[in-house]
């Protein structure tokens, strides 16, 4: 047996509850994974509320990323053996002391990173390459905004972004943000409370507007993003916590070219997931190695702790990812 976080009901942080359940059992082509640390992340917070209906085949156990020790291993599964180190993007069960994931949506932990560092990697890595740089087709020379520059999607697309020779505009909630952003290397941080983003990227841009922009908000700032954008730009929609619908003049969009995309990643079969992986196994984690990407980590709860790291990332107030350290 083990312990487990689960949903009791639909609402508030108290809803989360640790119970003991079976120890899972890997399918053919899985592995175990003794999960060291797990990932705090937004769909984890709409499971939470009743407002993210499961994957067919996913465990009701909230959590999409882990870091672990591999502790087992199903049929025809031979990348791995007892005792690797691993990081994994998975369609739930992470609050938990162990998990199943399919071996090809694992991959190693990078050195230098500990154990709960490397739980804050797979769900915003993957989102943000997929998004930014696949879809988005992010180059060098070219300006990203990303809304919401230090939420863990923010404070990875910043670093990655950076990394690769791209400018950087973001948007955050406070002057403490902003702050925040302009020290993983952001060219311009913009309070939405208190600026407009649309002008200030123009201004920053000499009037062009950003090449990609990765929203996470929705509601009329597809609108706004419309305007802030390049001639041939890219928007990325990745969720709508603002809203769903909205209104844009579709004229303003196609004068400029624009291409309107986006993606969820949870529901995404195995196979794509893993040629994802290997992607980012590729690309991303030299730069872990040479130190230009690091996943920036607010604050670490025990698994017990679960509703106070929901109470968190309710508050807005977090920069970089929360976790949830399960075990030494």
């Amino acid at each position: 047996m083990m312990t487990a976080i689960v949903i009791r009901e639909p609402g508030g942080p108290d809803v989360l509850v640790p119970v003991e359940r079976p120890v899972p059992v890997p399918s053919p082509g899985e592995i175990l994974v003794r999960v060291a640390a797990a990932g705090v992340n937004r769909p984890d917070v709409m499971q939470r509320k009743g407002n993210y209906p499961l994957p067919a085949g996913a465990p009701d156990i909230p959590g999409l990323e882990i870091c672990g020790v591999v502790a087992g291993m199903g049929s025809e599964a031979s990348r791995w053996k007892d005792g690797d180190r691993v990081v994994a993007l998975v369609p739930g069960g992470g609050y938990a002391e162990f998990c199943t994931v399919h071996e090809s949506n694992a991959l190693p932990l990078p050195e230098p990173l500990s154990l709960v560092e490397g739980a804050g990697i797979p769900e915003t890595t993957f989102t943000v390459w997929h998004n930014v740089f696949q879809r988005g087709r992010l180059s060098a020379g070219e300006w990203l905004l990303v809304h919401g520059g230090t939420s863990g999607i923010g404070t990875t697309a910043i670093q990655l972004a950076k990394a690769i020779g791209a400018f950087v505009a973001t948007t955050a909630g406070s002057d403490e943000k902003c702050h925040a952003a302009d020290h993983l290397g952001a060219d311009l941080a913009i309070n939405y409370k208190t600026g407009d983003f649309v002008a200030a990227v123009r201004e920053a841009t000499g009037g062009r507007g950003a090449d990609v922009i990765l929203d996470m908000v929705g509601g009329d700032y597809l609108a706004r993003n419309i305007l802030a954008a390049a001639e041939e730009g890219r928007i990325v929609q990745i969720s709508a916590l603002a809203g769903a619908e909205t209104k844009i003049d579709l004229w303003k969009l196609l004068a400029k070219r624009l291409t309107l995309t986006g993606s969820t990643l949870r529901n995404r079969p195995i196979a794509f997931k893993a040629a994802l992986a290997r992607a980012i196994e590729e690309s991303v984690w030299p730069m872990i190695v040479q130190g230009r990407y690091r996943p920036v980590i607010d604050k670490v709860f025990r698994l017990d702790e679960a509703a106070e790291a929901h109470r968190r990332i309710d508050s807005d107030e977090h920069i970089g990812k929360i976790i949830l350290k399960v075990a030494d």
